[in-house]
């Protein structure tokens, strides 16, 4: 029986950490200072000093790869529940206290001193932002509060890792991209396939004409990973240790149920786009890397048949989704479901090349043992000495880019604006496969052509009092 492909994501991340550093129990915290005997040969003064804001389920990941960084110390962690089970799967126990004790496990064992309590576990990301000892942030929490926490953070100083799918809506990247460069912050999207040698390697094989002229590219994503309760679900009790009038936020009023949050909050249009955003944000990310179109997006998109939640259901995202994309240039994109597949597939006029769970595929084979010449298109690598292509390692090769980003003040391998033209495609595909009917779509201008209901489904109404 498959696993779902989120879960075999993580229990690999998980377990190339605990081989690692052999430090991690069952949750996540910090010391504020920490002697040169767990930093290596890095003194405080080349130390970038991280918050982790959002404690749940991909925090599993992205903080054991801070952690391994000799130059970093995780200083804060911030989440409005304080403990709990419940998230991607029921042994899971995650939540800022747990969170804020494996850090300062992880400290404390590698130091060989035993004990380290100086991480601080917050409630409120705005204290985090306020503490003028954080570098960085480490934006983890669900999407419909990526674009605010990342104004604000960019507004109080702070350079920013945010996870994919980098923002809630077109208007929301806007803002973000507006943000960042104003106050001059390095910000890196959480699209981790951009440091997969494989990943890269494919793209210079499009990039480079080894498989002719492109005439598409399919882009594959995993199924829904959660049970909807359906329609007739009933409102439930809030527990105890969890704020969740702050977990809505800016998303409107709504009745709390299990279902509504922590891992499954991706299943609903009012936090996230389903995995239209979850797993496209990684698919169609590599699309728009070999494509050349990091810059731009598409001109037209239309709905192929998705399928959504029978009315009333309290999951509102695309069961099966399914929608086509073509670019001024006539190549088209096609995202669908594909069980259990997650990545694309380029298809040209002399072969093809594919990215995934699956590893690198070629045809004809040679492809793969061909070699990029000197003279020819070379795409960035977050770790140049990387070629072997391991889950675990790249995620930190991720985070090592933008840590050598924030001391070298250059732009890391999947800045704000990629970022950005990455989740609009994601975007565009949900309201094309919304209105079922082909849209036109301006991607210089970012708006569509002649459409003021499509126009009006790029931004998100905020809840009073928050606001970007």
């Amino acid at each position: 029986m498959n696993r779902p492909f989120d879960l075999q994501l993580r229990r690999t991340a998980r377990r190339q950490f605990l081989k690692q550093a052999a430090a991690c129990a069952t949750a996540l915290g910090i010391p504020s200072v920490v002697p040169g005997s767990v930093l290596g040969q890095n003194p405080p003064s080349r130390r970038i000093n991280v918050a982790l804001i959002g404690c749940g389920n991909q925090s599993t990941v992205d903080l054991p790869a801070f952690l391994q960084q000799d130059d970093v110390q995780v200083l804060a962690v911030c989440d409005v529940n304080r403990a709990s089970h419940g998230y991607l799967t029921p042994q899971q126990f995650l939540g800022r206290e747990p969170v804020r004790d494996t850090v300062n496990k992880y400290y404390a064992e590698k130091s060989g001193s035993g004990q380290f309590q100086g991480c601080e576990a917050y409630h409120d990301f705005r204290d985090v932002l306020a503490r003028k000892d954080i570098d960085a942030v480490v934006v983890v929490v669900p999407d419909h509060w990526h674009g605010l926490i990342t104004v604000m953070a960019a507004e109080a100083g702070k350079d920013i890792y945010c996870e994919k799918p980098m923002s809630l809506s077109i208007a929301q990247g806007q803002k973000m991209i507006a943000a960042v460069r104003k106050h001059k912050r390095i910000l890196q999207t959480g699209s981790q396939f951009r440091s997969s040698p494989d990943n890269r390697f494919a793209c210079e094989l499009v990039r480079n004409g080894r498989i002719g002229k492109v005439q598409r590219v399919l882009t594959y994503i995993a199924p829904q990973n959660a049970v909807d309760p359906g329609p007739g679900w009933q409102p439930m009790a809030v527990p105890d240790g969890f704020d969740y009038d702050f977990w809505l936020g800016p998303a409107p009023k709504a009745p709390y149920h299990e279902g509504r949050c922590l891992y499954r909050f991706r299943f609903n249009l009012d936090y996230s786009g389903g995995q239209t955003t979850n797993f496209g944000a990684h698919s169609n990310d590599i699309a728009q890397w070999g494509l050349g179109m990091d810059e731009t997006g598409p001109v037209e998109l239309e709905d192929m048949g998705s399928e959504w939640p029978p009315q009333g259901s309290l999951y509102t995202t695309a069961t099966k989704v399914a929608f086509r994309a073509r670019y001024a240039n006539g190549v088209e994109l096609i995202c669908e479901t594909r069980d259990p597949k997650m990545g694309a597939r380029f298809e040209g006029t002399e072969g093809w090349v594919q990215f995934g769970f699956g590893g690198l595929k070629t045809g004809p084979e040679s492809l793969k043992t061909t070699v990029v010449g000197p003279s020819e298109i070379h795409l960035p690598r977050s770790n140049p000495a990387r070629e072997k292509d391991v889950y675990g390692s790249y995620v930190a090769d991720h985070v090592r880019n933008f840590i050598d980003a924030v001391k070298s003040r250059t732009d890391p391998i999947g800045p704000v604006e990629i970022g950005h033209r990455t989740a609009s495609v994601c975007h565009l595909g949900n309201i094309a496969m919304l209105l079922k009917r082909k849209l036109q779509w301006d991607p210089q201008a970012e708006r569509f052509v002649n459409d003021d209901e499509a126009n009006r489904m790029l931004s998100r109404p905020m809840r009073a009092p928050w606001r970007i």
